[in-house]
């Protein structure tokens, strides 16, 4: 693996032990009411002082965001410092930022007047002088540039077991920029994802309920950022970030979720603002909902939102064939439903004032001169359909609701409808409009997404035309295909997926870890890396896997 051209790592952070709060905490606290939750004492479950290291995000050309959480007994100013050497010798960018209580002691500035293209180390000074960890951060390059490498990452669930998809790019040191494609978190209380036997028995997250109020989510994102992996990943590198479902709740869309109950967890606007703020203040992010980053001529970034900012609810398959008692009545209200509500042209998954945005920020891209234009966003834009096979092969192997699950699959399939509505599948309109934008811009459109805990690659189409190419990233902890259809060989059950799907050129459906996407003048080349296992803290590989676009021709090659 290629080395960029990075400054050196700074010392590792001190600030936490491997397995984030004890256990001893983690039930201490679960038995706080949220009115406790709220007060600088459960702040300090994690100690006073700089709790949970430094971090950076939102880079551009000459500024930088930078963050850290320093716990106290109240507001408390923090100088900020950035140089060009860990040894601080002498500043190039400084100031003061307040940490307090209002924003769980989470502290936020931009450093701006910086050099473009270049690596920095920054830190937090306290009032009495203590100082937090050392951070490294980068800015982007202006005017032409010959080579940007991302490390992409999606879907990490503290319960399933250790980061070491984290700790594996921190560690190899050969990227400009980290980027989180969503699931950051995850919101279920004990025993529910991962269930009590699933669960590794050192990864407690707090509360031990599910999420639902400030301090739920407070809590969580410190059990999350109590782990060193993560840690370390946010001191070393900058970061772009965008939430999917799981930073609110699971399949979220703009007016509600699926594991949001009215009832019992009150009014979804509450939640969704309450998620929304937690996030902002624990991550290196602005408040936009939507951003792009340009990387010199090589790219522009497009962090965009189709999870909560404009998406419709999604179509349910299972609600379609409701009630129907034979698979003909099942395909006749499939093919009925395809040809109306599917098939409505003003269905929107990123609402129409993003949707602008995008399809103006494309054009702008390349008429500026960028290479690439990246879609950085949570879900797959590619067509995924069930592989028609997968329930004959399986046989009496399968509990009876997942042989129904499958046998919905199999029929939506056969009506031509996708396998996941949750995804751009769910709303083919709003995917071919982008898509149009894309060809009208003469776009080399690049794709980034997670979501589903599998590795996949896309060519992408619009009526015939090569719109670009997408690469979707497996999980860092989360299961995935293997788990749920364990009785099918991976190679198997990855085949069958492929040849099913003719845009789709590649999968793997049973491993974790994260890619690298390297861009230049002339190619985007991603590398998919696969962790050993997740279950003890190690950077040992299985395996990677390489693909490449040539710049302008919108397909894939390996």
């Amino acid at each position: 693996m290629e080395k960029t051209d990075t400054a050196a790592l700074p010392a590792t952070s001190p600030t936490s032990s491997p397995n984030g709060i004890s256990r001893r905490g983690v039930f201490a606290l679960a038995g706080a009411s949220a009115a406790i939750a709220a007060t600088p004492a459960t702040a300090r479950s994690y100690g006073s002082g700089f709790t949970h290291s430094v971090a950076s995000g939102e880079p551009h050309a000459e500024n930088v965001l930078l963050w850290t959480r320093y716990v106290s007994d109240g507001e408390a100013t923090l100088q900020w410092q950035v140089s060009e050497s860990a040894e601080f010798t002498s500043t190039v960018s400084e100031g003061q930022v307040q940490a307090s209580p209002n924003h769980d002691f989470c502290a936020k500035a931009i450093a701006d007047g910086l050099t473009p293209d270049h690596w920095y180390f920054f830190r937090f000074i306290a009032p009495d002088g203590s100082a937090s960890p050392v951070g490294r951060t980068r800015t982007l390059p202006q005017g032409p540039a010959q080579k940007f490498r991302l490390a992409v990452f999606s879907c990490a669930n503290f319960g399933f077991g250790y980061f070491n998809a984290y700790a594996h790019a921190a560690e190899s040191n050969d990227v400009d920029l980290a980027v989180h494609l969503g699931d950051y978190i995850y919101e279920y209380g004990a025993g529910t994802y991962p269930s009590a036997s699933q669960r590794h028995p050192d990864r407690t997250s707090a509360p031990v309920t599910e999420i639902v109020a400030l301090a739920d989510y407070r809590l969580r994102y410190a059990t999350y950022r109590s782990d060193v992996d993560l840690q370390r990943l946010h001191q070393v590198l900058p970061m772009v970030s965008i939430w999917d479902d799981h930073e609110s709740a699971n399949d979220s869309w703009r007016d509600g979720a699926q594991n949001h109950q009215r009832e019992t967890e009150g009014d979804w606007e509450v939640r969704k603002d309450i998620a929304k703020r937690v996030y902002r203040e624990w991550m290196p992010v602005s408040d936009k909902p939507y951003a792009a980053y340009d990387v010199g001529d090589l790219a522009t970034l497009f962090r965009i939102d189709t999870r909560i900012e404009g998406r419709e609810e999604q179509f349910s398959v299972a609600k379609v064939i409701e009630g129907q008692e034979n698979p003909q009545a099942m395909l006749a209200a499939l093919n009925a439903f395809r040809d109306g509500d599917y098939a409505d042209p003003d269905r929107q998954i990123l609402g129409e004032d993003q949707e602008k945005w995008l399809v103006e920020g494309l054009a702008a891209s390349t008429s500026r001169g960028a290479t690439w234009q990246v879609l950085v966003q949570q879900v797959l834009m590619g067509k995924l359909n069930s592989p028609p096979a997968l329930l004959d092969l399986l046989g009496g192997n399968v509990p009876e609701f997942v042989r129904q699950r499958l046998l919905a699959s199999a029929l939506a399939s056969q009506a031509g409808l996708p396998l996941n509505m949750d995804a751009w599948d769910g709303y083919p309109a709003a995917r071919e409009r982008v898509f149009k934008g894309a060809l009208d811009a003469d776009a080399n459109l690049l794709v980034l997404a997670g979501d589903t805990h599998n590795g996949w690659a896309f060519n992408l189409s619009h009526e015939g035309e090569k719109v670009g190419v997408e690469f979707g990233v497996s999980s860092v902890s989360s299961p995935g295909f293997e788990t749920y259809l364990a009785m099918v060989p991976p190679d198997q059950m990855a085949g069958l997926v492929v040849e099913a799907n003719d845009e789709l050129k590649w999968a793997d459906t049973s491993q974790r870890g994260y890619m690298t996407v390297e861009l230049t003048p002339t190619r985007a080349t991603t590398e998919y890396r696969f962790v050993a296992g997740i279950r003890q803290r190690s950077t040992q590989l299985a395996g990677t896997k390489r693909i490449t676009c040539e710049a302008g021709s919108n397909t894939l090659t390996e």
